[in-house]
């Protein structure tokens, strides 16, 4: 009789035996052997999250979330050998499901505040509101309900949100919990409280945002305990950026030269000013020539394109958006508002996570990050990080370099955040980078990017800009600025097209050189006058804008500008068409 050979199991196969077992106690409600599963499979299922995203908090997210789901519906798994497949693919449901929200997600309001209803909305595991909901129903069923899901789930929350209530007042704590965790309508919290009904949605909606703000503290707090799990807290400082010392106006063109210094593609200012479309931008706030006028453009999109035109991939976090109305004049502020001590008293943002994450991934690849207010409403660049310290190596060419704490990016006058990172470089071609160029400044010019309805772009810009001198309406200071800053631009758009008529050889260019030439020299006139009216309202003061005779001389100098920016743009538009030309015959 021939012997029974028996194969010992692999590891791969005792560990899927284990799972097996492990995952039938757990379905029987056995806690400690989901939390074992959960122990063997994490660092795979992380990975696996990762391979969806480079951003490790959110990866971490998806992993949280994907293993509470994964509790919750353990009985709708029927091979228990098909485990970690199975959690698998919760985790690419939850990985879709996070990405395609977005990395712009706000925290909705309360929105039913009013309304108490017995029917259970699935939660949203990234909202606030959501999330005290939830906890709500499980700890108002918690009498009757031996669910070892529901007891582990409830646990994990309660856990979480008992940490973040801590930093409501006593009162606020009690309302909040009435609310939430007995529910309890607005009028019936205010009977019980002796207030009235508008108080108790005031004190729910300050209890609400001192929640939002102790959730994000405690988000960062877990990304960088994670950090220093996986060895990475550290220090890193980039050389200084030379971008600090460039002579410009235009700041978020200093820091795109100082993005662009970190690669193998170096550029001059006035080539960085010229392919990104600042050198052409005019932006006017109509009425009082407002100080904002320069920089009320939609970061993320003309940033991004700009880096595109030069060969550049990039990545952004952003709360910025154009409002209804320009922003304060930080230059006519208590100096008080703009310190450090003023940042940390305003409302953390809820991206610092996602910000903290793009600004250690691109100094570690050795590229500064620009960022929006760092110091004031202006763009910088934050060059280096000291984890332990947890503070930002950051300045611009406004002659600010100093260190910022972590949390205070976004905490700017305006609060608003905004960074953005070189992700990548790809190959291309002067004749493609100066198309682009040339589509962006077009498009800017005939109004036809997106804009705010309080500011006018382009050329039409000028027409807005003559009415405010005749009605007296400018306000001086806003005024000095935008005309110091448009006459820079123009300078380095002069300058631009200098550069390629004397240093881009290529045949390709011969035909367009002549009218090169020419846009170089307009744009040069343009700077000249430009300069005049600096002279006549000069930067910060800004003299006498209101003054009849002053006005007339500066309604007189703008139609001449704006003449010669006409002419200038119809030089741009036969550049672009005899490039587009000289493709078609090539």
């Amino acid at each position: 009789m021939d012997h029974l050979i028996i194969k010992p199991k692999s590891h791969e196969e005792h560990d899927q035996t284990e799972d097996e077992i492990l995952v039938e106690q757990a379905k029987a409600g056995d806690q400690e052997a989901f939390s074992e599963l959960v122990r063997r499979h994490r660092s795979k299922v992380y990975g696996y999250a990762r391979s969806y995203t480079q951003e490790a908090f959110l990866a971490e997210d998806i992993v949280q979330d994907a293993l509470i789901r994964a509790f919750l519906h353990l009985g709708t798994l029927v091979d228990s050998r098909r485990f970690l497949p199975w959690l698998h693919r919760i985790v690419r449901n939850q990985a879709y499901t996070r990405l395609s929200k977005g990395s712009q997600k706000r925290e909705t309001v309360f929105s039913s505040l009013g309304k108490q209803t017995q029917e259970q909305e699935p939660t949203d595991w990234e909202d606030l509101d959501s999330i005290l909901h939830r906890l709500g129903r499980s700890w108002s069923h918690s009498a009757q309900n031996t669910n070892p899901e529901e007891v582990m789930v409830r646990r994990e929350l309660f856990e979480t949100i008992r940490s973040l209530l801590y930093c409501l007042n006593p009162r606020e704590r009690r309302i909040v919990e009435s609310h939430f965790f007995d529910h309890l309508a607005p009028h019936e919290i205010a009977h019980m409280f002796q207030m009235s009904q508008a108080n108790v949605y005031q004190v729910l909606s300050r209890s609400r945002k001192k929640l939002i703000q102790e959730k994000t503290r405690v988000v960062v707090d877990q990304y960088m305990k994670t950090r220093k799990v996986a060895g990475c807290m550290k220090q890193a400082v980039l050389n200084k950026p030379e971008a600090f010392t460039m002579p410009t106006w235009v700041t978020c063109a200093a820091a795109l030269y100082g993005m662009v210094e970190s690669t193998e593609r170096k550029m001059s200012l006035p080539m960085i000013l010229g392919l990104s479309g600042h050198a052409f931008r005019l932006t006017i706030v109509p009425e009082n020539i407002h100080i904002a006028g320069p920089t009320m453009f939609h970061f993320q999109r003309v940033l991004q394109q700009g880096l595109k035109n030069m060969g550049f991939e990039s990545r952004a976090v952003t709360s910025y958006h154009l409002s209804c109305e320009p922003s304060m004049n930080a230059n006519q502020v208590e100096p008080s508002l703009l310190s450090p001590e003023a940042r940390q008293k305003r409302q953390l943002s809820v991206l610092l996570p996602e910000a903290l994450e793009l600004v250690h991934r691109s100094i570690d690849k050795g590229h500064p990050v620009l960022a929006w207010d760092l110091f004031m409403p202006e763009f910088g660049l934050i060059y280096g990080y000291n984890d332990e310290k947890r503070v930002f190596y950051a300045g611009d060419n406004c002659r600010n370099d100093s260190t910022i704490p972590y949390e205070n990016l976004g905490r700017g006058i305006l609060e608003e955040l905004f960074v953005l990172a070189i992700d990548r470089a790809f190959p291309i071609d002067q004749r493609t980078m100066l198309a682009n160029a040339l589509q962006s400044a077009l498009v800017h010019y005939r109004g036809e990017e997106p804009q705010d309805a309080s500011c006018v772009n382009g050329l039409a810009a000028y027409a807005a800009w003559q009415e405010a001198y005749e009605k007296g309406t400018v306000e001086s200071n806003g005024n000095a600025y935008t005309t110091v800053v448009n006459g820079d631009a123009r300078r380095y758009a002069s300058l631009f097209w200098s550069e390629i008529v004397d240093t881009w050889t290529d045949s390709v260019f011969d035909e367009v050189r002549p009218l090169m030439k020419e846009a170089a020299s307009l744009y040069g006139a343009i700077a000249d006058d430009l300069d005049r009216l600096s002279k006549l309202f000069p930067f910060p003061a800004g003299g006498e804008p209101n003054d009849a005779e002053q006005g007339k001389q500066a309604i007189a100098l703008l139609q001449a500008i704006e003449r010669n920016e006409r002419a200038a743009v119809s030089v741009l538009e036969q550049i672009q068409m005899g490039l587009i030309a000289n493709q078609a015959c090539t």
